[in-house]
C-alpha cells in the first residue's frame, strides 16, 4: 500500500476561522450548512480531486453502488464533513448539541476506576465532540492529535478540553508521543488514539474491511495489548443538525502472545468500524485510497 496522502489540518486562514465562530453565534446552523453545500462543496470536489475520487471509489468498489448513486453519496459525504467542521466551530463559540450515549455506564465505570484504559477512535463522524461530552473528573483523558493543526483550532481545543481534564499529545516525528501515551497508561489515565491511519511507524496489521484487506497501524493495538488495559472504541455520529449519537463498545484482547493479542484487537476494531460505517456510510472521512487496489 502506498504512503498515505492526507493532510490533518483544518483548511482556512485564522481570520476565516474567527469569522466563522462569530457568524455561528448569529446565523442558524442550517443556514451555514446550506451555504457550504451550495458555495463551498462543489469547489472543493472540483479542485480536491484526489479526495473526491477516493470517496467515489469507496462507494463504487467497497459498497458496490452504481455510478450515479456513488457520485451523489460522495457529494453528501463532503457536505457531512463540512457540517462536522462547522459543528466544531459552533462548539468553540459556545454552541451546544444533544448527545445520546450508548453504553455510557461502561465509560463511566472505566473513568472511575484506578486502571488506565485505551480509547480507539477513527476518522468517522465527529470524534472531537466526545471530548466535550465525556468528561472524566478523576482520570485525565489524553488525546493523540495531529500537531500541525491551525492555530485557531488548537487554541480553542486547548481552551475547552483543558476544562474537561483532557490533555492533547501532538504526534511527533521522533515518535516521542508513544512514550507520553505509555506513561499516561502507567499512571492510570486514559489514552485516545486514532487507529485507522498509518503515520510515522511502518508497522501495520492487515484486517478484512468491506471484503478486502486493509492495513491498520499496529501501534495503537500493541500499546493496549502490551499494557493489558481495557480497550474501548468510541464513534460520535451525526444524527441531525443538533443531535449526535455516541457509540461506546469494548474490545477484548485474545491470545497468549503480544502479537496475537494485538491482531485480535485490530480485527475486532475493523469489524466494529465496518458496522458503524455501514450505518453511516456518508460519515467516513478518509480522503485517500484506503485500500490498495493493485
Amino acid at each position: 500500500m502506498p504512503e498515505r496522502e492526507w493532510k490533518g489540518n483544518t483548511a482556512g486562514m485564522t481570520w476565516m476561522h474567527r469569522w466563522l465562530i462569530h457568524s455561528l453565534r448569529i446565523l442558524p446552523l442550517r443556514v451555514v450548512y446550506a451555504g457550504a453545500a451550495v458555495f463551498v462543496i462543489p469547489f472543493c470536489m472540483l479542485f480536491a480531486h484526489k479526495g473526491y475520487i477516493s470517496m467515489y471509489h469507496f462507494f463504487r468498489r467497497r459498497l458496490g453502488q452504481k455510478p450515479l448513486r456513488a457520485f451523489r453519496n460522495t457529494y453528501i459525504n463532503h457536505c457531512r464533513f463540512a457540517q462536522v467542521i462547522i459543528d466544531r466551530f459552533y462548539i468553540y463559540g459556545g454552541g451546544k448539541f444533544d448527545f445520546e450515549i450508548e453504553n455510557d455506564d461502561l465509560y463511566q465505570r472505566l473513568a472511575a476506576g484506578k486502571e488506565g484504559f485505551v480509547i480507539l477512535s477513527a476518522h468517522i463522524g465527529n470524534y472531537e465532540a466526545a471530548g466535550y461530552m465525556l468528561v472524566a473528573k478523576t482520570k485525565r483523558f489524553n488525546a493523540l492529535v495531529y500537531g500541525g493543526e491551525a492555530q485557531t483550532v488548537m487554541q480553542n481545543r486547548k481552551r475547552i478540553l483543558t476544562q474537561n481534564n483532557i490533555r492533547m499529545i501532538p504526534i511527533q516525528e521522533d515518535m516521542s508521543h508513544l512514550f507520553a501515551m505509555s506513561n499516561a497508561l502507567a499512571d492510570g489515565e486514559s489514552v485516545s488514539i486514532p487507529a485507522d491511519r498509518i503515520f510515522g511507524s511502518p508497522r501495520y496489521v492487515e484486517c478484512r474491511l468491506f471484503g478486502k484487506e486493509a492495513r491498520l497501524p499496529l501501534g495503537p493495538f500493541s500499546i493496549a495489548a502490551q499494557r493489558e488495559v481495557p480497550v474501548i472504541t468510541i464513534h460520535v455520529m451525526k444524527e441531525s443538525a443538533r443531535k449526535y449519537h455516541i457509540y461506546i463498545r469494548q474490545l477484548k484482547a485474545d491470545g497468549p502472545t503480544l502479537k496475537e493479542r494485538s491482531e485480535s484487537l485490530a480485527r475486532q476494531y475493523a469489524t466494529n468500524l465496518e458496522r458503524t460505517i455501514e450505518n453511516y456510510p456518508t460519515q467516513w472521512f478518509n480522503y485517500y485510497e484506503f485500500w490498495d487496489e493493485n
